[in-house]
């Protein structure tokens, strides 16, 4: 009877090493797509910038 519980256990604990990788990856991702939006925020404010000192 003991097969299935270690079986059990390992898939459980499978699957709590699964969520934390997927959890990282998620977390990665948020950090990344949050320094992309600054960059083009910042790079917005810097090519508007520009144009206010020279209006047309």
């Amino acid at each position: 009877m003991n097969p299935p519980l270690d079986k059990d256990a390992a898939q459980a604990a499978a699957q709590a090493a699964a969520k934390k990788a997927r959890d990282g990856r998620n977390i990665a991702l948020g950090l990344g797509l949050v320094a992309f939006v600054i960059l083009v925020f910042v790079v917005t404010l810097v090519r508007l910038g520009g144009n206010v000192a020279h209006p047309h």
